[in-house]
C-alpha cells in the first residue's frame, strides 16, 4: 500500500477543514415503536419499483420489514410487518434464498442467542427457522449475498465477533429451503466484522468480498480475491488495502478524486476519516488519506461517497457513535478533488441521537437529490431519514 510523501517521510499531515452555513435537513421517523433499530438494508422486497427496508431491533428482538408508501407519503411513519421474533439481532438483509423470485429475511444474532436465521414469508404471515450449522455458534454481525458456486442460487457471506470469530459463507444446497442442508464454508478468523461488500475488486469479470475487521490483530480494510481451483471450487487470497492501525468501521465505495476509478472510505472509531485511492486496476495498491474529525463530532461509525449538493463532485457523509450533544450526523466537501480543505456541513444537529449506524442513500422523496437514512439507537430516534435541502420542493 502507498501512502502520501509526507507520511512516508514520517510527517504529519493536518488536513484542514471548516464549517459552513448550510441549509437545514429536516428529520422524518419511519419507526420509532420498538427498541434499538440496529441498521438498515435495502431492496424492492415487493417488486413496486421502490425501495423497502429491513431492520433488525436489537433491544425489541424483531425483525421489521418497511413497505415504502412512495414519494409522496414517506415523510410519515411507513407501514411494517414483522418477520420474525428473535434476540439481539445485529443484522437483517433481504435475499431470495429459493429463487422464486419473493425476497425473504437473513437475520444474524449476538448476545445469547448467536444464531442467523431465515424469515420466509407465508402469504400474510412469516415462519422463523435457525440454520443449523450456525446455531449457538457465533456473535454474527453482518451477512451479505453472493452466488459462490453458481449451482443452487444465492449463497451467503457471513461474518463474527469475538473469539474465534469467523468470516465465511453459507453455501446453498439443491433445495434451499431444507435449512439443514446449507452447508458453511470458514474462510479466515475475524476480530469483529463491521462491513461486507460483494464487489470485483480486481477487475477479472467475477464477484470478491471487501469487508472491515475493527478488532484484534487481523482488523483492517481487507478483500478476499475469488479464483477458481483446478476442482472448479473457490479458492481466496487475502489482501490488505489498509488500517491495520486503527478500528475501522462501516465502509463506502465510490470514485472520490472522479479518475474513473473506485475508491474506498471507512470511518474509523476515535480516529480520522480515511479513504483509500485506488493507485491501479489490481485492488492491490492504494494511496491512504485522512481527514480529521470535528471536535464537536462523535466518533466514526456509518461513511458514504456520494454529490450530496449536485455540483458533479463527489462528498462524504459520515455517522457517529457517543454523539451525546454532539454532531451524530455530517457531511464533508471540497471545492476540487485536488483540495486537501474539506468543509464540514451538520446534518442532524446537537441535540438528538446518541448512536447512529449504517448509511443508505436513496432519493426517498423524488426530488432528484440523495437523502441520507440511518438508524439511531440510544435515544431511541429508530429507523429514520434527513430529507435533502439541495432541492425544493
Amino acid at each position: 500500500m502507498f501512502k502520501t510523501a509526507a507520511v512516508l517521510a514520517g510527517f504529519f499531515v493536518s488536513i484542514q477543514f471548516g464549517f459552513a452555513e448550510e441549509s437545514v435537513w429536516v428529520r422524518h421517523t419511519i419507526d420509532n415503536t420498538s427498541r434499538g433499530a440496529d441498521g438498515i438494508r435495502v431492496a424492492d422486497f415487493n417488486s413496486d419499483g421502490h425501495l423497502d427496508l429491513v431492520t433488525g431491533w436489537e433491544e425489541g428482538g424483531q425483525i421489521r420489514v418497511y413497505t415504502n408508501p412512495g414519494p409522496k407519503a414517506s415523510r410519515s411513519s411507513w407501514p411494517f410487518s414483522i418477520a420474525g421474533h428473535v434476540a439481539s439481532p445485529e443484522d437483517a438483509v433481504f435475499a431470495d434464498l429459493d429463487g422464486d423470485g419473493q425476497m425473504e429475511v437473513v437475520s444474524c444474532c449476538e448476545g445469547k442467542n448467536r444464531s442467523v436465521y431465515f424469515h420466509w414469508q407465508k402469504e400474510q404471515s412469516w415462519e422463523t427457522v435457525a440454520v443449523p450449522a450456525l446455531e449457538s455458534q457465533g456473535l454474527w454481525m453482518f451477512c451479505a449475498p453472493m452466488d459462490i458456486d453458481h449451482q443452487h442460487g444465492v449463497d451467503l457471506v457471513i461474518g463474527a465477533k469475538g473469539a474465534n470469530a469467523q468470516l465465511g459463507w453459507l453455501q446453498s444446497p439443491s433445495d434451499p429451503r431444507q435449512t439443514a442442508e446449507w452447508k458453511w464454508n470458514p474462510l479466515t478468523q475475524v476480530g469483529w466484522i463491521m462491513s461486507i461488500e460483494v464487489t470485483d475488486m480486481d477487475g477479472d469479470g467475477d464477484e470478491d468480498i471487501l469487508y472491515t475487521d475493527r478488532k484484534l490483530s487481523r482488523r483492517g480494510l481487507h478483500w478476499l480475491e475469488y479464483q477458481q481451483s483446478d476442482s472448479g471450487s473457490p479458492q481466496w487470497t487475502r489482501h490488505t488495502v489498509g488500517g491495520t492501525d486503527r478500528e475501522v468501521m462501516f465502509l463506502s465505495q465510490g470514485d472520490l478524486n472522479h479518475d474513473g476509478k473506485t475508491d474506498i472510505a471507512v470511518a474509523v472509531k476515535n480516529g480520522p476519516i480515511t479513504w483509500y485511492e485506488r493507485a491501479d486496476d489490481s485492488g492491490q495498491n492504494w494511496i491512504e488519506h485522512e481527514i480529521a474529525m470535528p471536535s464537536d463530532a462523535g466518533t466514526g461509525k456509518g461513511i458514504a461517497i456520494l454529490d450530496v449538493d449536485l455540483d458533479g463532485l463527489n462528498d462524504l457523509v459520515f455517522s457517529c457513535e457517543h454523539s451525546g450533544e454532539k454532531r451524530g450526523l455530517e457531511w464533508l466537501k471540497r471545492d476540487n478533488v485536488m483540495s486537501d480543505e474539506w468543509v464540514f456541513k451538520d446534518i442532524a444537529g446537537l441535540e438528538d441521537g446518541v448512536k447512529f449506524d449504517l448509511l443508505q442513500s436513496i432519493d426517498l422523496d423524488h426530488d432528484g437529490d440523495l437523502d441520507q437514512l440511518t438508524c439511531e439507537e440510544r435515544d431511541n430516534l429508530g429507523v429514520i431519514w434527513y430529507e435533502n435541502p439541495t432541492i425544493s420542493e
